[in-house]
């Protein structure tokens, strides 16, 4: 049977990805890992970053099985020379990149009273340095790959949390605000060289976050929105993002609020 090109496009949605190289943090786990596993699954061979080299190295290890190519970077976003020794690694193997999301992030509320300065700092180093860590390693990738008529993507993971506030989440709210503005001011100096610029930002969603939560009365609190909302999963996330990055060059999906259907 002939195929028309309509019905390819509709068997193989993400088609525009195969041949792409695509860098990940917070690979190791939730949304990056969700992401990792589908762009590879359309054809995006993929870079995962992340700290713990178990995960990172036994999920290339899954791709690889399926058919597809990844490579583990066991990377500190927090370390400027661990980020630094990632970026040589990656373009030693598979040189410039054209996809690069930042996915890695720490959720660490707890009243502001409290004064949990490690937990501030640690969230700060992550979801606001690190993200600009790696954004500073592989933007001239993109420029690059927009630059010769590709197409580039810097997709950040942001949260409804970024204007939305919510009781003893202030600082994981405040470093998501700035994660959401450095998007929007990115979009600025890198959409007129043809680099789009996405800021995603999911409500609930089911990951390791929740996790680290070590305040029981907050964890509790969690767990009974889960019940309520009936919260995302990370591969309704990498959707998202495959779906995103998956449009024609001219087309910057720049802003995307995905929440559960109860979510308010």
């Amino acid at each position: 049977m002939t195929t028309t090109p309509h019905t390819q496009s509709i068997r193989s949605p993400y088609a525009a990805l195969s041949g792409r190289t695509a860098l990940i943090t917070g690979a190791a786990s939730g949304m990056g890992e969700a992401t990792a596993r589908l762009l590879a699954a359309h054809g995006a061979r993929v870079a995962l970053l992340a700290r713990r080299e178990e995960r990172l190295t036994g999920l290339a290890e899954r791709i690889g099985a399926d058919g597809g190519t990844a490579l583990a970077v066991p990377t500190d976003l927090t370390d400027q020379a661990s980020v630094d020794a990632a970026a040589d690694r990656v373009h030693a193997a598979y040189g410039p990149v054209d996809l690069v999301v930042n996915a890695a992030g720490v959720m660490l509320p707890n009243p502001i009273a409290d004064g949990r300065t490690d937990e501030w700092r640690r969230m700060l180093d992550t979801n606001v340095t690190g993200a600009l860590r790696v954004i500073r390693a592989f933007v001239p990738d993109l420029v690059e790959a927009a630059g010769a008529g590709g197409t580039a993507d810097l997709v950040n993971i942001s949260s409804i949390g970024a204007h939305v506030p919510f009781p003893n989440y202030a600082v994981y709210g405040a470093t998501k605000a700035a994660l959401t503005y450095l998007s929007q001011s990115l979009r600025t100096e890198l959409g007129p060289q043809d680099v789009r610029v996405t800021n995603i930002e999911p409500g609930l969603t089911d990951t390791e976050l929740a996790g680290h939560v070590d305040n029981a009365d907050l964890s509790a609190e969690l767990d009974g929105m889960f019940e309520a909302l009936a919260g995302l999963t990370s591969d309704d996330i990498a959707d998202l993002i495959a779906y995103t990055t998956s449009r024609p060059r001219r087309v910057n999906l720049r802003q995307v609020i995905a929440l559960p259907t109860r979510q308010a």
